[in-house]
């Protein structure tokens, strides 16, 4: 994930970062075996430079970016068998190991790269927001909806849009106070891009779920960077919605949590009244019928 974060960033890197970059993707074990001078000299930039090039791609310095390079690979190679493209011949035991491997490593990625500020200031926004809007198209169209259902609960007037045209009319309409949430697994969606400049014109906040480096970034009031890889096979993208979906029960929950105990006592009141509703279809259901 890491690896796949600094190759998206590439372009947004000055020269020197960039010969930093480089020797990192050309050997990253090398990078993690030597220090921070040996690094440097493969580069031929200086030690200055490599702590610019961390902060750039958003660590703090030359360890902590040692640090998550060094579990992303040792996640890498204890799972590599698991995290295997299917095969034609797969076994259902095949299967199982192969779709639940890639899986995990993803959520594992995910936990152990997630920026933490990032998620921070989006809850910020969201505790703040007049209304909430979430926008997809594809695959990122029904993580939307299933947002729209989980944050409905907080009170706040939320909606999910898929259709291109539709949030394209409604992003025209936001003004300040009013966030949108914008997801995507790549970022680079015409119709997309195109709602989100919208929605920054008339003063709305956006929160973007999106690889890093990408337009679709370049457009975030906050990005929450999801830097996976999906040149692997065409099952990929099948395992990475996983990552878009638990970023967004984080943020919903994380949203329940901030608006204080009022709202989580409504949200209760809530669940008893589906509870209440799903006892009397059940009553309806044990009735014995008419003769």
């Amino acid at each position: 994930m890491l690896l796949d974060s600094i190759r998206t960033q590439l372009d947004t890197l000055s020269k020197s970062e960039r010969k930093v970059a480089q020797a990192v993707l050309r050997n990253p074990q090398q990078a993690i075996a030597e220090n921070i001078t040996a690094l440097a000299q493969h580069a031929q930039v200086s030690e200055p430079t490599v702590v610019r090039f961390c902060r750039a791609i958003g660590y703090h310095g030359w360890r902590e970016f040692k640090m998550k390079l060094a579990q992303g690979l040792a996640l890498a190679l204890d799972d590599a068998a698991a995290a295997a493209a299917p095969e034609q011949d797969d076994l259902a035991a095949d299967l199982i190991n192969k779709i639940c491997g890639r899986s995990i490593n993803i959520l594992l990625d995910l936990r152990n790269n997630l920026q933490a500020p990032a998620i921070q200031r989006a809850l910020t926004l969201l505790a703040a927001a007049r209304k909430i809007e979430f926008y997809g198209q594809g695959s990122s169209g029904i993580i939307a909806a299933d947002a729209q259902h989980k944050f409905f609960r907080s009170g706040v007037p939320t909606v999910a849009y898929s259709d291109p045209h539709v949030h394209s009319i409604a992003a025209a309409l936001l003004g300040k106070g009013d966030v949108v949430v914008a997801i995507s697994q790549r970022g680079s969606s015409v119709a997309l891009l195109r709602s989100i400049q919208l929605a920054r014109q008339g003063g709305a906040d956006v929160i973007v779920l999106a690889p890093s480096g990408t337009p679709l970034a370049a457009l975030a009031t906050v990005l929450i960077a999801v830097d996976l890889g999906f040149d692997a096979d065409p099952f990929t993208p099948i395992s990475a919605r996983l990552a878009h979906l638990v970023i967004i029960d984080i943020l919903a929950v994380g949203l329940a949590l901030k608006l204080g105990p009022a709202l989580r006592e409504k949200m209760r009141d809530a669940q008893q009244a589906l509870q209440k509703i799903n006892m009397q279809f059940d009553s309806f259901l044990r009735q014995p019928p008419k003769t």
